[in-house]
């Protein structure tokens, strides 16, 4: 393999930083670093050492006063949502979202199953004081772990689902966004927030004229974060829009070259960090029996488990039974059923507005985890099923 002057040929380390930016711009070896880093939080956290775990996490650094943990959801997690706002930009101009009829089936799947787990959590959590705060937290699935369960438990299964997954999971984000944005919030600077809409206006217009150096967008994408930030609007909301306004037409597009070099900083440090600081929860018998007495982390579990199975497949259902929309003819209602499960893997969206609903409440970030163990326990049974009847039929 040669460099691209076609000279000499790559350093080793250099060539396996590349394979490895490649693997990680797949999205199913992230999903597999967030959770050995929110495992290793867990077994830190609960070992003699924590109180070591917890200096890091409130650790300060800079001059804004956050903390490490503060640092990671409010500026990495930034990264993320500039990641899903290129995700939604490029499938609206050209992906599934573009294509009005092929839309429907995984919209109102997404759609139901944002409303159906949050009526769920709101159902289960009635009458318990401050409950009622957190029914955002189930709404978002999970896409880099979700298609982490997809890849290892079922690669063989029809590259229709993983498309059907992703769409879903790209309506999620885009509404966990909005959720996020128009969360409640202490404080509210009008002027900032003005400032943050002027550069981000600028950071479209750059966009318009196909300026193509990177340096200008990464110069306005911070000076909208610390604008947000400054608002007091949560600064991820910054990453999201950023990711919209960028151009996904062209060949290669704006969006298709900041994906490539974003995403593997997203899912190979963004977000393991924010979950390694996030699920460093206490998980002692009495801080487990406390999320199962607790009604708004029995809420959280109930809607991840069961609401989004129910909003997603019976959305799902609705719209074909209707006319409105069909399912593809290389799926299978068992297989959007499996898919249907795992779609109730929150972990990080959940964990972030868990984190804002109920500051310092280890008890919701615990029924997150709770919850996505349970699920992708489920759906990887289901997945691998799923192969195994197929497989069974294709021989058959």
């Amino acid at each position: 393999m040669r460099s691209a002057a076609g000279m000499w040929p790559l350093r080793p380390t250099v060539r396996y930083a590349r394979q490895v930016a490649e693997a990680l711009r797949t999205e199913t070896l992230g999903g597999v670093i967030m959770l050995l880093a929110a495992g290793f939080a867990l077994i830190w956290a609960n070992s003699a050492w924590t109180g070591g775990y917890q200096a890091i996490r409130a650790a300060v650094p800079g001059p804004l006063g956050l903390s490490l943990y503060e640092w990671s959801a409010k500026g990495l997690l930034a990264i993320f949502f500039f990641v899903a706002g290129l995700e939604v930009k490029r499938e609206i101009v050209h992906g599934q979202l573009s294509r009005f009829r092929d839309a429907l089936l995984p919209v109102i799947a997404a759609i139901c199953g944002i409303v159906v787990p949050a009526l769920v959590y709101l159902l289960v959590s009635w009458g318990a004081p401050g409950a009622a705060k957190g029914w955002a937290i189930p709404i978002a699935t999970d896409l880099a772990f979700a298609l982490a369960v997809l890849a290892v438990t079922a690669s063989t299964l029809p590259v229709a689902l993983r498309a059907l997954l992703l769409t879903m999971a790209v309506v999620d984000d885009l509404a966990a966004g909005v959720v996020i944005a128009v969360f409640p919030t202490e404080r509210l600077a009008l002027v900032p927030l003005i400032a943050a809409a002027v550069v981000l206006t600028l950071y479209w217009l750059c966009q318009r004229a196909d300026l193509r150096a990177p340096l200008i967008y990464i110069v306005l994408g911070a000076g909208a974060w610390i604008l947000v930030y400054e608002s007091g609007v949560h600064p991820t909301v910054a990453g999201l829009m950023c990711g919209l306004l960028t151009r996904a037409d062209g060949d290669p597009s704006n969006a298709d070259r900041a994906a490539r070099y974003v995403r593997p900083i997203s899912a190979g440090f963004a977000v393991p960090v924010f979950a390694f600081f996030a699920a460093g929860v206490p998980l002692t018998l009495h801080a487990l029996g406390g999320v199962f007495t607790d009604r708004a982390a029995l809420a959280v579990i109930a809607a991840l488990v069961a609401g989004k199975f129910l909003g997603v497949f019976g959305g799902a259902w609705l719209s074909v039974r209707l006319g409105v929309a069909s399912l593809s003819e290389e799926l299978s209602w068992r297989d959007l059923a499996a898919v249907s499960v795992l779609a109730g893997v929150g972990f990080t969206v959940s964990m972030l507005i868990g984190g804002r609903a109920f500051p310092g409440d280890d008890r919701i970030i615990t029924a997150v985890l709770v919850a996505g163990v349970v699920v992708s326990g489920l759906a990887a049974a289901l997945l691998r099923t799923r192969v195994r009847v197929r497989a069974r039929d294709d021989v058959g």
